[in-house]
């Protein structure tokens, strides 16, 4: 979603799954013109309804997150200013949510998106506002401000920019964007009382510390001092702080949680859970949704699927020289489909206030090479590669310990490495047509 802080709100909102989810007009909202046959009980009950606000609902993460909470029955209000993502993936969506409530209409959840930048403040005023529960007696303007409360009961933030190298090249890009852009963000937010908020965080806030060579705890990362048992059953004390971050994308993940820790601190209010991503590929089983961006994707699985199409020749790999089994990078890989399940997870089992981290991974490690493997075996081709240098500011092995997840939201993962890829290559099915699979 990340991009230039220009007027934010150039088009005009669209309201679907249905004209009944369309309220009043406002300077953000025309009618909807995929229905006709408007339902006015359903109009005003969908003003009052909650919503779920998902920052960068169009990009990869976030229009996969939008789907499963749609599934789940929540009302989605998408914000994103489209410098990398598609409107074209919301009518994909809406037209899944269509189908997937056909023979119970009235439970059909209402998604909502808005063309706008996060960083404007007044494009993000002028949305926050529509959703603002009107004060039932007289105040003050001074009390009206203090009380405002809101429609919108939890947001979820994707709206960073979020490639490594980039980063590195562009560290001020990164910093404006995903920390400066936050603090303003939650600024506001919390001027319309809306204080549940889900943060997508990131496994490079490890640094160098990922290769230790065992699965990663969420403590070996704190933003607070922690006393914890490890696996070896020994009682050691963490500092709050972190190590050798190796890119500036890193370490803004790893002040956005510094600063979302220190504002739970110093209002209780806040309930805050920084989710940190490992690796996610795969796409919707259905084929419909998947990782399209608009910039030309760095990592790995949509560059083998560059070479599988023949965009690219071949498939270069970094490094083969790491302490790992066949000398590749290993990493966690997880079905993107877990991960969205993760972030409702995170809205519906988060009963407490505070701010607390969960890694989102399988605890499962694969390198380089047998992703390919399995990626060959799944679409029956050979997928050409060759051997370069490492990356700056890539590390060997990258691999969660999810158990925090499972035993305080209730979630782990259900798919494993091949279902992932077969999930891709029905995606890219459904997206090229038969030229490129046949």
């Amino acid at each position: 979603m990340p991009g230039s802080t220009g007027s934010g709100a150039s088009s005009p909102e669209r309201s679907l799954s249905g004209s009944e989810c369309d309220g009043v007009d406002t300077p953000f909202t025309e009618r909807s013109v995929l229905f006709d046959d408007v339902d006015l009980d359903l109009v005003r009950k969908s003003i009052n309804a909650p919503y779920i606000l998902v920052v960068g609902g169009c990009g990869f993460i976030g229009s996969h997150t939008v789907w499963e909470l749609a599934k789940a029955g929540y009302n989605v209000i998408i914000i994103d200013n489209l410098s990398n993502a598609f409107s074209s993936v919301i009518d994909r969506i809406e037209a899944m949510v269509y189908v997937y409530y056909e023979k119970t209409p009235e439970h059909r959840p209402c998604l909502k998106l808005y063309e706008a930048d996060y960083r404007d403040c007044q494009a993000m005023t002028s949305i926050l506002e529509e959703y603002e529960i009107p004060t039932p007696f007289a105040l003050s303007p001074v009390e009206s401000d203090l009380r405002k409360r809101s429609n919108i009961t939890g947001v979820i933030h994707f709206a960073a920019h979020k490639a490594v190298g980039e980063s590195i090249k562009q560290p001020l890009k990164y910093y404006a964007n995903n920390v400066g852009g936050m603090i303003n963000f939650c600024s506001l937010l919390g001027e319309y009382g809306i204080k549940k908020f889900v943060f997508s965080s990131s496994a490079t806030v490890y640094g160098t510390v990922a290769d230790i060579g065992i699965p990663l705890r969420e403590e070996y990362c704190s933003q607070q001092t922690t006393d914890f048992v490890d696996d070896d059953g020994e009682r050691k004390l963490v500092h709050s702080g972190s190590s050798g971050l190796t890119n500036p994308y890193g370490r803004t993940k790893w002040m956005c949680e510094a600063i979302l820790s220190d504002l739970a601190h110093a209002d209780p209010e806040w309930t805050i859970t920084a989710l940190r991503y490992f690796n996610p590929i795969g796409c919707d089983e259905s084929g419909l949704l998947g990782e399209d961006p608009r910039d030309t994707a760095s990592n790995l699985m949509p560059v083998v699927l560059r070479v599988i199409t023949g965009a690219l020749p071949v498939l270069s790999i970094y490094g083969d020289d790491y302490d790992t089994a066949d000398g590749t990078a290993v990493r966690d890989y997880i079905h993107v489909t877990d991960l969205a399940k993760g972030h409702l997870a995170a809205l519906k089992s988060r009963t407490d206030s505070g701010f607390r981290v969960y890694n989102l991974g399988s605890g499962r490690g694969s390198s380089v090479l047998e992703v390919v493997d399995a990626m060959e075996k799944v679409c029956g081709r050979k997928i050409p590669t060759q051997i370069v240098g490492r990356r700056e500011g890539d590390v060997g092995m990258c691999v969660a310990k999810a158990r925090r997840a499972e035993e305080e939201l209730g979630w782990r993962t259900e798919k494993n490495l091949e279902s992932c890829c077969r999930d891709v290559w029905r995606f890219l099915e459904c997206v090229a047509g038969e030229a490129f699979v046949s």
